[in-house]
């Protein structure tokens, strides 16, 4: 593990963000052509556990993520000079949170490709992880159906993945799931997951050591 020289007594989350700065993540060099999206994965620490916020999109006619499980995020605006404003900008949009005054951003893992909601051409979605310092209010808008805290232990626990089958037009995948509180995630959401787990990976179960937590 890195070694931390701002405090004798790392936090998980300060351990987390160390790592997250010295990853490299894998970015579509072609992303400038194609639309962009980007989303936030909020991390909290509480009573010992990280914690990463995930939302449950809205029913919505002609919306191919539907009431899936995800990120708040979104479609990168003409004013949007980085993926990065776009993911703080959609937060508060979506779910009232301030990630500029609750948080600081860790860093941002690899770039994914995704289907648009129109249009032949792909989407890249840049994912940024963020971590919260302060304790903060959910005030979702319309487009968010619900909310809940995961732990990152409960996914790392390979013992709690399932799966789940998909259609395709004439096809059907069988796909990696978790179920938690009712909520189904899986999918790009999940992918998002495992490439954050893989690179943090027994930090997801450190102890505070020095009470200053967000509860």
């Amino acid at each position: 593990m890195p070694v931390l020289t701002h405090s004798p007594h790392p936090t998980a989350l300060q351990a987390m963000s160390t790592r997250m700065r010295n990853f490299r993540p894998r970015r579509r060099w072609w992303r400038r052509w194609v639309k962009r999206s980007a989303v936030a994965l909020i991390l909290r620490q509480s009573h010992g556990e990280i914690e990463v916020l995930m939302i449950q999109r809205a029913e919505r006619e002609g919306d191919p993520w539907s009431g899936h499980m995800a990120f708040p995020g979104g479609r990168m605006d003409p004013d949007d000079r980085t993926g990065l404003r776009t993911a703080m900008r959609e937060t508060e949009e979506e779910i009232g949170i301030d990630i500029e005054r609750a948080g600081n951003v860790m860093g941002r893992l690899s770039d994914l490709v995704s289907r648009p909601h129109s249009g032949r051409r792909p989407m890249v979605v840049s994912p940024y992880v963020f971590s919260l310092h302060i304790p903060v209010s959910i005030d979702s808008n319309h487009e968010v159906a619900d909310t809940v805290w995961v732990p990152l232990t409960y996914l790392a626990d390979h013992r709690n993945r399932q799966t789940m089958e998909v259609q395709r037009g004439k096809l059907n995948f069988v796909l990696p799931c978790y179920h938690y509180k009712g909520k189904q995630i899986w999918g790009m959401s999940l992918r998002m997951l495992d490439e954050l787990l893989e690179l943090v990976g027994g930090l997801v179960s450190m102890v505070e050591e020095n009470p200053g937590v967000v509860e």
